[in-house]
């Protein structure tokens, strides 16, 4: 039995511009939910890998795979066995997106030797995280290097958002999660280190669904399509690059530096609750070192957008910015899951 992208059967998680003949995945963690009774399941899917030792995620009836993706197949239609030797019973597989801008993933068809079931409905509480790197899951299993730099020569096989802090988070709180999150991000345009040597900043992309130039031409996401609860937001760490001069040289103790990343902070989430309504925002860092005063920063922001009638929290972890020196690892992450998880529940739910 084969049912296309767009079959009522197949749920989708994340933002996705829908088309005739594919719809097309681009923040990590994005994915496609299939229920079927049947022994395997295939997709038919265009994807590309632009740098990096790159695999489709999949999770199968709760457990984890992936499916090496293979230059040689860089822009074209193939078939990929998600799953295959299952027993003949009912199943759930998820296909996600498991990197992020490095990885282009478009869904065609699915298809399985027995027959596609209704699905499963999405929880109600929605959740939506603007990020970077480490909302992203990179290098996140490196676990050898657990408190340590980054391993030399990383190629992105380290890389998985599925068991980033925040997707833990929305699983042990039973919500939606769209994770609108890229490695090397900052909040303005030619800071940070996504994107070199164009570098692009969130105030350019937090609306888009299409967000990098290699997926083509921008997409303008619709808002009224996911409306969430809580709105996550975890920038500060990439914010001290100035990328028009390569080097980390932006003092956000700075008085007129601070003014202006505070301003365009704010001017992000006022967009973002007109949008919304009645929403509420954790603002927060993480356990990736980094100097706290962009944590101060955001304490004074919380405060004044709260003054200004605006439901902020923030989030602060028992090692935040102290932590380690590289990303954090899956026990790192499992941490600040923890911790947060308990926040939400305690003050903002």
């Amino acid at each position: 039995m084969i049912i296309s992208h767009n079959d009522p059967k197949v749920l989708y998680m994340g933002r996705t511009d829908v088309y005739a003949d594919e719809t097309k995945l681009y923040w990590a963690g994005s994915r496609a939910i299939v229920k079927f009774r049947g022994t395997k399941l295939s997709a038919a899917v265009n994807s590309t890998a632009l740098w990096g030792n790159l695999r489709f995620g999949v999770i199968t009836d709760g457990v984890m795979s992936g499916v090496p993706m293979l230059y040689e197949n860089n822009g074209r239609d193939i078939t990929v066995t998600l799953a295959e030797g299952l027993s003949d019973g009912i199943h759930t597989v998820i296909l996600y997106k498991r990197h992020a801008a490095n990885q282009l993933l478009s869904i065609k068809s699915f298809e399985t030797d027995g027959e596609f079931l209704a699905p499963e409905p999405l929880p109600e509480l929605k959740i939506e995280v603007y990020g970077d790197s480490v909302c992203a899951g990179e290098v996140i299993e490196a676990c050898d290097y657990v408190g340590k730099c980054d391993p030399e020569n990383n190629d992105s096989s380290y890389d998985n958002v599925w068991n980033s802090f925040v997707m833990q988070t929305a699983r042990n709180l039973s919500a939606q999660i769209h994770n609108i999150c890229q490695g090397g991000i900052a909040l303005f345009e030619g800071t940070g280190y996504f994107h070199a040597p164009d570098y692009i900043g969130l105030e350019s992309v937090y609306d888009k669904t299409c967000y990098i130039p290699e997926g083509g031409e921008p997409t303008n996401w619709d808002f009224s399509r996911y409306v969430p609860d809580i709105v996550i937001i975890a920038i500060g760490q990439n914010d001290k690059h100035n990328g028009r001069t390569d080097s980390d040289d932006i003092d956000i103790s700075s008085s007129s530096t601070r003014n202006q990343w505070k301003t365009g902070y704010k001017k992000l989430v006022r967009d973002l609750a007109n949008r919304y309504g009645d929403v509420k925002f954790v603002l927060t860092t993480t356990i990736l070192m980094h100097d706290p005063e962009w944590d101060n920063t955001i304490e004074e922001i919380k405060n004044e957008l709260c003054e200004g009638g605006i439901k902020a929290y923030r989030n602060v972890f028992s090692r935040n910015g102290s932590a380690t020196p590289g990303h954090p690892r899956l026990p790192e992450h499992d941490e600040m899951a923890r911790e947060l998880t308990e926040f939400i529940r305690a003050n903002v739910l």
